[in-house]
Parts: C-alpha cells; structure tokens; sequence
C-alpha cells in the first residue's frame, strides 16, 4: 500500500488533521494530481493558519495547478506566517517564489 492511499485511509477513517492533510498534498503534488494537492493543503492551512511549511507546499501546488494569483497569496500569507514564527529560511523561499511569479504575472 503506498503512503497515499495509507493516508487516504487515515482520513476516512476520521483522522483528520493538518499535518494529515500537509502530508496528502505533499503526496498528491508528488503524483501530479494538483488540485487535490490544493484541496488538502487548502484544508491544512484552514485548519492551522500558522502552519507555514504548508504555506509553502500550498504555493508550489497552486502554481503547478495553473492558479497563478491564488499562489502568490498563498505566498504572501506564507511569508507573513513564517516571518510572524521567525521561520526566517521559510519566509526566504517563499519570497523567491513569490518574486519569480510576480516577474511572470
């Protein structure tokens, strides 16, 4: 069984939490499924608003889904969390992405 459908099982059997659904987005972007990647990292980030791993994971899915301007949200949230958490090497990659795809927008 892989770690995708352990995961999947975690959460329907009613195991739901963020690090469940960091860790199913991350699984699901890995898959290139990217809009369940965004719906679970969406829920993660809902669930713990100062998870900024998630933040991160969350804009990567966004862009790789094609939904440019809801990335750079996410990233300037992300930003904003990870700054609030002294999470300085987070807030760094966060903003060189949000850099890169303001260049292109």
């Amino acid at each position: 069984m892989s770690s995708l459908e352990n995961f999947e099982k975690l959460l329907a059997s009613g195991q739901d939490n963020p690090l469940l659904r960091f860790s199913l987005g991350n699984e699901y972007l890995k898959a290139e499924d990217y809009a369940q990647a965004c719906a679970h990292l969406a829920e993660a980030v809902r669930q713990k608003p100062d998870y900024s791993a998630a933040w991160k994971i969350y804009g990567k899915a966004l862009v790789a889904n094609g939904d440019t301007e809801a990335a750079i949200q996410a990233y300037r949230q992300g930003i904003e969390v990870a700054e609030g958490q002294g999470d300085k090497q987070a807030a760094r990659e966060m903003g060189v992405f949000l850099r890169r795809l303001q260049k292109q927008a």
